[in-house]
C-alpha cells in the first residue's frame, strides 16, 4: 500500500497550478460550475503591500534596540493603504506594540488577516457533508463521472467545465490561509472550513496526520441564500492596483472568449479595496479594420471529416479589389494531408478529433492608420498588440497557454523565418478557436494546464489549423499577388513601343535640325547624342529583362529537377537498403535457388534505379534546352522500365494505349519527361492513400497516346481531385500531401513546362462515378511538333 506524505500536497499544488492567472481561472470555473446566477466576484482587499511588509519585517529582525521600534511603526503607518478602510485596523496591535518581538508577531498576524483575496459566487453552495466528502478530497471523481455519463449519452453539452478535482489547490497558490464559507438553499447556517496550508509543510507528517474539520457558522444572510465565499489570506504575492489592472486588461479579458457577445459571457467582477477594476472587452472595430481574415469549421458529416475555410483579403499593401476564396477539404484530402503514406496520424483520429470552429484576423502593422472609435495610429497598434495571438477556448473558457505572448503553438514564427514575402507571425493575428468538452473528448488539458495532452487527435488538430494559416492563407495571399501585383512584362509590346518612340524622336530631331540656325546646331547634336545613349540603355535593359526571365524559367526548371532528384534519391536509398538486406540474408547460407531469387530481385531493382538515373541526364541544363526528335511511345517504354520495381512493390498495373503508328515529335525531351514524372509521383501517392482506405483496390494507371495533335491522357484510380480544387492544384505551393512530402511545385512546374513547349496541361472534366472526383490529366502538345 502506498503512503503519501503531507508535503506532497504542497508539491502537487506548485506543479499543477503554475501561475496566478491559472489559479484564478480554476476558482472562477468552479464558481461557474456551481451555477452561480450572478457570476463571480473577485475582491482584492490589500492594506499593506507584501514587499513593504517584508521590508519592514526584515528591518525589525535586524533591529538591535527598542529605539528603532517607533521608526518601524511610523514606516508601517505611512505604507498602509488609505483606501483599504476598516481592514487597516488589523495592524492596530502592531502599531501599539511595546517590543520588537511583539511588533513582529502582530505584524505577521495583521498581514495574514488584513490582506485577502475573496472569490464569491451565488451558486449551489456546499452542505456540511459535501465539504467533508468532496472539497476535502483532492482529485474527487464526482464531476468526472457526471461528465463521462453526459458524453456517453450523446449530449452536446457537459454539466461541468472542470473535472480533475484540484481547484482547491489554486487557493494554496495565492495564499497560506483559506476560509470557505458556503451553504445550500436548504441549509439554515453557513458551513465553514478553515485551512492553514503551512500544516502540510511538516516533513515528518503523513497526509492522514493533517486534519481540518468543517464547522457550523452563523445564520445565512437570507433564508433562501446559497453560494460560496472563499477568503484567501496570508498572500504569497506582492499585489498592487496597477498589477491587477494589467491582469484585467490582458489575462482576465481572455479567461472567457472575447469574440462572443458580452451578454453570453460569464460575468466576472474585479475590485480593489472596494473600487471596481474594469476588464477589457474586444472592440469589434479592430476586427473590422483587419487587412485580411479567415474563418471556418471542421465537421464530422455522416461519420466523415470535412474542413471548410473562407479567406478574405481587403488590403495586402497594394491596389487590388476585395478578394475571397473558399476551400473545402473532404476525407480523401484530409487523409492525404494528415495521415499520408507514413501513417503518423491514424485516419481514425480525423473523426475522433470532433468538430471545432475558428476565425482569425491578419494585420500588416505598417498599414495601420488612425481609426474613429479607437484613436491614433499608435493606439490602433497598441490595441492590436494587446489582443494578438490565436487563442483556444473550450466551452467558452480559455485553454492555456495557447495564444500567450510567448506561445507559438501553430509554429507561425518558425515558418515565417524561412519564407519571403508575407510574414505570417503570431503577433499579426487576432483570432480564436472553439472546442467543447462534449464534442472534442480527446482534446484534454494537461493536468498542469500547459497545453493539450499529446495524442493523435491533438496532433491532427494542430496540423489542421497550422495548414489553414501557414499554407492555405499564405497561398491565397500569393495568388492575389500573382493576379494583381506581379503583372508580367510582355517584351514584345515593350520592344514595339520603344521602336515607335525612337522613330518619333528621330523624326522630331530632324525637324528641329532644319529649324535651328547653323550656329545653334551644337544643341541639336547634344539632343541626338542623348537619343543614341537612350537607345543603348534600352537595348541593355531589354537584354537584362530577357536574361531575368530566362533565369526565372531556369529556376523553375531546376526546381523541377530538384524534385526529381529527391524522388530518385529516395528510390536509390530504398534499393540500396534492399540490396544490403538481401546480402545480409544470404550470409552463411548455401541455398542456390534462394540466392538466385534474391539476386534477381536485386538486379531488377538496380536496373530500375539505373534507368531512373539515366532519365536525369535528359533533365540536365543542356539536355533540357535541346530539342530533339523522339517517339512518345518509346519514351513511355523507358519510363515504364524505370519505374518497374516501384510499380511491382505497390502492385500498380500500368496500361499504355499506343497508336498503331509512331508518334514522333520534335520537342525538349527532358521537359516532357519532367511532366510525366510529376504526374506519376502524384499518382502513386494518391493511389496509396485510397488503397489505405480500400485495401482491395487494384491500383491502375492508364496512359493513352494519341496524335493530331499529339496528346497524352494520364488517368489513375487514386483518391482523385475535388472539383472545387481544379483551379487551385496548378498554383505554386498548393499541396494536400502530408507535411514531409508537401512541396506544392510538381504540378506547377509541369504546367509551366507544357506551356513552354507550346502545349497545355489540364484536368479532364471526366469524374469518377463513385467518388465524383477527377482522376485524369490531359497533356496536349503542339501539332507543329509532329514529325512525319
Amino acid at each position: 500500500m502506498f503512503k503519501i506524505s503531507a508535503r506532497t500536497v504542497l508539491e502537487l499544488g506548485a506543479e499543477l497550478i503554475s501561475s496566478d492567472i491559472i489559479a484564478f481561472y480554476e476558482l472562477i470555473k468552479n464558481a461557474i460550475d456551481a451555477h452561480s446566477r450572478k457570476g463571480v466576484e473577485v475582491a482584492f482587499n490589500i492594506s499593506l503591500r507584501r514587499n513593504s511588509y517584508l521590508k519592514i519585517r526584515s528591518r525589525a529582525l535586524e533591529a538591535s534596540s527598542a529605539e528603532v521600534l517607533s521608526e518601524l511603526q511610523a514606516e508601517l503607518r505611512d505604507r498602509l493603504d488609505a483606501s483599504a478602510g476598516n481592514a487597516r485596523a488589523a495592524f492596530d496591535r502592531a502599531l501599539a506594540s511595546k517590543s520588537i518581538a511583539d511588533f513582529i508577531a502582530n505584524l505577521d498576524d495583521g498581514y495574514a488577516r488584513a490582506n485577502t483575496i475573496t472569490v464569491a459566487d451565488t451558486g449551489d453552495g456546499m452542505s456540511m457533508d459535501e465539504l467533508k466528502r468532496y472539497y476535502l478530497t483532492i482529485g474527487t471523481p464526482s464531476r468526472k463521472h457526471e461528465i463521462d455519463t453526459s458524453i456517453a449519452t450523446g449530449s452536446k453539452t457537459t454539466p461541468y467545465l472542470g473535472e480533475k478535482g484540484i481547484g482547491r489547490l489554486s487557493a494554496m497558490r495565492l495564499g497560506e490561509r483559506l476560509r470557505v464559507e458556503t451553504a445550500k438553499t436548504d441549509d439554515r447556517t453557513i458551513n465553514i472550513l478553515d485551512i492553514d496550508w503551512k500544516a502540510f509543510a511538516d516533513l515528518d507528517a503523513m497526509i492522514e496526520d493533517v486534519r481540518f474539520e468543517p464547522k457550523a457558522g452563523g445564520a445565512k444572510p437570507e433564508a433562501a441564500w446559497s453560494g460560496t465565499r472563499l477568503t484567501i489570506g496570508d498572500l504569497r504575492e506582492d499585489w498592487t492596483e496597477a498589477r491587477l489592472a494589467q491582469l484585467a486588461r490582458y489575462d482576465f479579458a481572455r479567461l472567457t472568449d472575447p469574440f462572443l457577445d458580452p451578454k453570453k459571457r460569464s460575468r466576472i467582477v474585479l475590485s480593489w479595496n472596494g473600487t471596481r477594476i474594469p476588464i477589457d472587452f474586444m472592440d469589434k472595430t479592430l476586427l473590422e479594420a483587419a487587412h485580411a481574415s479567415f474563418a471556418g469549421h471542421y465537421e464530422i458529416k455522416d461519420g466523415k471529416p470535412e474542413l471548410f475555410v473562407r479567406m478574405d483579403a481587403v488590403n495586402l499593401g497594394y491596389s487590388h479589389p476585395r478578394e475571397s476564396d473558399v476551400i473545402t477539404l473532404t476525407q480523401p484530402d484530409l487523409e492525404g494531408l494528415l495521415t499520408g503514406t507514413s501513417g503518423e496520424i491514424p485516419s481514425s483520429a480525423l473523426v475522433s478529433i470532433g468538430p471545432f470552429n475558428f476565425e482569425g484576423y491578419w494585420y500588416n502593422r505598417r498599414l495601420f492608420t488612425a481609426i474613429d472609435g479607437i484613436g491614433s495610429r499608435n493606439d490602433v497598434r497598441d490595441l492590436q498588440k494587446n489582443w494578438s495571438g490565436i487563442l483556444l477556448f473550450r466551452d467558452g473558457f480559455r485553454v492555456f497557454p495557447y495564444g500567450d505572448e510567448e506561445d507559438d503553438w501553430l509554429g507561425l514564427d518558425r515558418r515565417a523565418l524561412g519564407r519571403t514575402g508575407y510574414v505570417l507571425n503570431k503577433n499579426q493575428f487576432v483570432g480564436h478557436v472553439q472546442i467543447t468538452r462534449a464534442g472534442n473528448p480527446h482534446l484534454l488539458d494537461q493536468t498542469n494546464r500547459e497545453g493539450l495532452r499529446v495524442n493523435p487527435e491533438q496532433a491532427a488538430f494542430v496540423q489542421i489549423l497550422g495548414h489553414v494559416v501557414k499554407d492555405l492563407l499564405w497561398g491565397f495571399f500569393k495568388d492575389v499577388d500573382r493576379r494583381h501585383k506581379l503583372t508580367p512584362i510582355e517584351l514584345g509590346d515593350v520592344k514595339s513601343q520603344i521602336d515607335q518612340l525612337k522613330s518619333r524622336a528621330s523624326g522630331a530631331i530632324a525637324r528641329v535640325r532644319r529649324l535651328v540656325p547653323k550656329e545653334e546646331q551644337e544643341v541639336v547634336d547634344d539632343l541626338q547624342h542623348a537619343l543614341v545613349e537612350f537607345q543603348d540603355l534600352t537595348a541593355r535593359a531589354q537584354k537584362r529583362i530577357e536574361e531575368v526571365e530566362a533565369d526565372g524559367r531556369q529556376m523553375i526548371q531546376m526546381a523541377g529537377v530538384g524534385l526529381m532528384v529527391e524522388v530518385v534519391a529516395h528510390e536509390l536509398a530504398r534499393a540500396t537498403e534492399g540490396a544490403l538486406q538481401a546480402l545480409e540474408a544470404l550470409k552463411g547460407r548455401d541455398l542456390p535457388s534462394e540466392i538466385k531469387a534474391r539476386l534477381e530481385t536485386l538486379r531488377s531493382e538496380m536496373k530500375s534505379v539505373s534507368k531512373r538515373l539515366r532519365v536525369l541526364d535528359q533533365l540536365s541544363v543542356s539536355g533540357r534546352q535541346r530539342s530533339e526528335v523522339f517517339d512518345l511511345a518509346e519514351l513511355f517504354d523507358d519510363i515504364q522500365e524505370g519505374h518497374a520495381a516501384q510499380f511491382e512493390r505497390h502492385g500498380v498495373v500500368l496500361n499504355i494505349a499506343k497508336p498503331m503508328s509512331p508518334v514522333r515529335v520534335r520537342l525538349v525531351k527532358g521537359m516532357v519527361i519532367q511532366i510525366i514524372e510529376n504526374l506519376l509521383s502524384n499518382s502513386l501517392y494518391w493511389i496509396q492513400m485510397r488503397q489505405n482506405r480500400e485495401p482491395r483496390l487494384v491500383p491502375i494507371i492508364t496512359i493513352t497516346i494519341e496524335s493530331g495533335p499529339p496528346t497524352i491522357s494520364f488517368e489513375d484510380n487514386g483518391s482523385g481531385i475535388a472539383h472545387d480544387h481544379i483551379d487551385k492544384i496548378f498554383r505554386p505551393f498548393w499541396s494536400l500531401k502530408e507535411k514531409s512530402k508537401r512541396r506544392g511545385l510538381g504540378l506547377y512546374i509541369a504546367k509551366e513546362n507544357a506551356e513552354h513547349l507550346g502545349g497545355t496541361l489540364v484536368i479532364s472534366g471526366k469524374q469518377d462515378p463513385q467518388t465524383q472526383r477527377h482522376n485524369e490529366f490531359v497533356l496536349e502538345l503542339p501539332e507543329s511538333a509532329l514529325v512525319q
